[in-house]
């Protein structure tokens, strides 16, 4: 996984990411699925991702919770 350093911290992410918004219901209508979510999140790992987009907004902060 190529990666890329954030701003002046030297922070390290991977250039991927994954977007958690629909993982907690942040879309309207949208349904949660707990086990799908953290198993998506899992696999993301174990292909290198180190980037997570989420806010608090997102449920509020059931998305970081997750």
């Amino acid at each position: 996984m190529k990666k890329i350093t954030l701003g002046g911290e030297g922070l390290e992410v991977s250039r991927l990411g994954l977007g958690c918004m629909g993982m907690s219901g942040g879309y309207t209508g949208a349904g949660t699925d707990e086990p799908g979510s953290i198993a998506t999140i899992h696999r993301a790992m174990e292909l290198g991702v180190t980037y997570f987009d989420t806010a608090e907004i997102y449920g509020p902060y059931t998305n970081e919770e997750l």
